[in-house]
């Protein structure tokens, strides 16, 4: 993975390659911003042309090709164990990072998730942030920057992300999945700019399982209580895909106001539901589809939080069919 090949972020790369340029590498980065969007990518290129014999990312020398299978002996990576980053992984690290390295200038570590760390191990990297080796560099990747100790974010050199733009996302799905413009649209405007939402898990559930989601929704009424609480309890099933089916409803009811309103057809979500969204739209007011937005926010707020997903999933129901 070079620079040339990430979509997008062009003053991040601006930024690395003036970096490796003057050797005026920090001794720690923090890339920061939403999931999926390419940080990661980022930091696996900056480590090919840290260790890259032409000092570029060439693609083509021995080392390159190692860091691209993930076996170069001065690369190393920390993620998650479970929900957490624990302090044996830390100390693991801080063992390695103790060498010389092996192969190049420098080792690399890659903490992806950053934001796991857990107390005692967040305490343990900070340590090896405060004594940074020359022949060492580490690159923190957080979505959640905010939940890391605020003396790790000031001994990191701080790199923000943004969402890659809703129109070049289009392009290169269109290039590389080989969609038609209907589902390429509805998969980038729903993956919010994130590569990994759009190329990943959630492209069945965004394309596809959609339409049966909001079929099953808008085809609930205040009384029918069984088929709501069956719904309710299917989708509070999968607590990882729940925060997204949220996304996927916001979407559908942010259609209806701006349809109610007179918008063009381009700046919907759902352009493959026009029929429902004009139908459910006469039914609903502006007040009402305001307070179903509201609802459906509030509940997202709540899934970040240690709730009862399927309570919390049956009173937005009954808000949304009120």
């Amino acid at each position: 993975m070079t620079f040339a090949n990430i979509v997008g972020h062009d003053r991040q790369k601006d930024l690395l390659r003036r970096a490796l340029k003057s050797r005026r590498l920090p001794h720690a980065y923090l890339f920061e911003g939403p999931e999926g969007v390419g940080k990661r990518l980022m930091a696996l290129a900056l480590t090919r042309a840290v260790f890259c014999r032409e000092k570029r990312g060439c693609g083509d020398c021995a080392a390159c090709r190692k860091v691209d299978h993930h076996n170069h002996p001065d690369l190393h990576f920390i993620e998650a164990d479970g929900s957490q980053i624990k302090i044996e992984q830390v100390r693991a690290l801080q063992k390695e990072l103790s060498y010389r390295p092996l192969e190049a200038d420098k080792k690399v570590c890659i903490v992806d998730d950053a934001d796991k760390l857990n107390p005692a191990a967040g305490n343990a990297l900070l340590k090896t942030l405060e004594e940074p080796r020359d022949n060492t560099l580490i690159v923190l990747l957080s979505s959640r920057p905010d939940m890391l100790l605020s003396t790790i974010r000031s001994r990191c050199q701080r790199l923000p992300f943004s969402r890659i733009e809703r129109k070049r996302l289009l392009e290169v799905l269109c290039e590389q999945l080989d969609l038609d413009e209907t589902e390429a649209h509805i998969l980038a405007s729903l993956a919010e700019g994130s590569f990994k939402k759009a190329l990943g898990k959630d492209r069945e559930l965004f394309v596809r399982t959609r339409r049966e989601l909001l079929r099953t929704l808008t085809g609930l009424t205040s009384g029918s209580v069984l088929p709501l609480l069956e719904f309710a309890e299917k989708l509070a099933q999968d607590k990882d895909v729940l925060p997204d089916i949220i996304e996927i409803f916001q979407s559908f009811y942010r259609d209806l106001l701006l349809y109610r309103h007179g918008r063009s057809q381009d700046e919907l979500v759902n352009i493959d539901l026009l029929n429902k969204i004009h139908r459910v739209s006469n039914a609903e007011s502006t007040s009402s589809i305001l307070g179903k937005l509201t609802a459906l926010d509030a509940v997202g707020r709540q899934l970040t939080r240690n709730v009862n997903r399927q309570l919390a999933v049956e009173v937005l129901l009954l808000r949304l069919v009120a």
